[in-house]
């Protein structure tokens, strides 16, 4: 199958894309991929990091607020969808995926447009504008919460997939994150991150806590700081609190997050859906601290998701502090019993078939075209 990948902006996106072009390779090595994307965006460094070839388009997203930005952004859409087009009837895909962010909307449509099955998959309880609109054009739209259905009414068919970034986790080794990190196999690990770019308030969180981390027993810190955050916060805890760089380990990213994650025992996190995927599909407990600043606070959605199922703990960033993730993380690795309860309800939310039944899904829409 000739498979065309599209989804930017932000690592929630990307992600997942790359997860389901991974299994449709590992299920069949034949499998061509393709991924457009935009040249400004992450996307353009992480998909040809693993493997996958890689085509930009220019576009970008719509204000919220009238403007005459967003005249230049539909000139903007209409010359990606072109530019799709052509990148489409080069390349002859027999289906195309989005997994949201504003480059999904003229690859998708050009798709469409040209009669080649598209499937777009949404990660968030409550869905993204680009999603919302190519949910008319597209011939299956799959969703990561089953609630979101609903609010597809205008696609032509929805179903339950998960997301397949649950599935990507569960293939990492254990021991090889603890390893990779210089650890002891036998290390209680406190995995902290803040999104795939990192977050100032978090980062401001640790550098609070680190002169009293030594009250968390038993456990190592890992806190992924985020590259743009990494050497001011090593400065500062260098400064202000070295000696908890002996039970707290920084670096600004992690290309083995997988790896790590199944070595975790506690996870402090946003809560994007391609991060609460992973979590739920290792049955981990966690402390989620939902961003703000993301379209319809949908990270909030998310993160109550958890919380309701006794899966986790939210920790919104207006009540952020140093004081208070301490002393969640200290309660929490102080009691087994809690911990235990939580990875059972965590367990129970997890679909870690999501790649499989996408790629059915897929196969479905090939066969039909057939």
């Amino acid at each position: 199958m000739r498979i065309v990948l599209t989804g930017g902006g932000t690592g929630g996106h990307i992600y997942p894309a790359v997860a389901v072009g991974k299994h449709m390779l590992q299920n069949d090595p034949d499998t061509k991929l393709l991924y457009i994307g935009t040249a400004k965006g992450m996307e353009s460094r992480v998909v040809p990091e693993q493997g996958i070839p890689f085509e930009a388009i220019e576009i970008t997203g719509f204000r919220r607020r009238l403007s005459f930005e967003n005249v230049k952004t539909v000139m903007r859409f209409l010359k990606g969808a072109q530019r799709s087009k052509a990148l489409l009837r080069e390349f002859k895909p027999d289906v195309v995926i989005g997994t949201g962010g504003y480059v999904c909307g003229p690859v998708v449509y050009a798709a469409a447009k040209l009669g080649i099955p598209t499937f777009i998959h949404e990660q968030n309880a409550i869905p993204g504008l680009t999603n919302q609109f190519l949910s008319r054009y597209a011939d299956h739209v799959g969703v990561s919460f089953p609630e979101s259905a609903s609010q597809f009414p205008k696609a032509k068919e929805t179903s339950f997939t998960g997301n397949p970034c649950a599935t990507n986790v569960l293939r990492a080794e254990s021991g090889k994150g603890l390893q990779s990190l210089g650890l002891s196999p036998a290390t209680r690990l406190g995995l902290v991150v803040g999104g795939s770019r990192g977050a100032r308030a978090l980062n401001e969180a640790i550098i609070e806590m680190a002169p009293a981390l030594d009250r968390i027993k038993d456990a190592h810190i890992v806190f992924v700081t985020g590259e743009i955050y990494y050497e001011s916060t090593k400065e500062r805890i260098r400064k202000e609190a070295p000696e908890a760089l002996k039970r707290l380990t920084l670096v600004p990213y992690l290309h083995n997050m997988a790896e790590v994650l199944k070595d975790a025992t506690l996870v402090v996190s946003r809560s994007g859906a391609s991060s609460l995927a992973e979590i739920t599909a290792l049955g981990l407990p966690s402390i989620l601290i939902p961003s703000p600043n993301v379209t319809n606070n949908h990270q909030e959605a998310n993160a109550r998701s958890l919380v309701s199922a006794g899966a986790a703990e939210i920790l919104l960033e207006k009540d952020l502090s140093g004081t208070a993730l301490l002393r969640m993380m200290e309660e929490l690795l102080g009691d087994t019993d809690r911990m235990l309860a939580m990875s059972a309800s965590t367990a129970k939310l997890a679909v870690p078939d999501s790649a499989n039944r996408i790629a059915d899904a897929l196969m479905r829409m090939d066969g039909k075209r057939r």
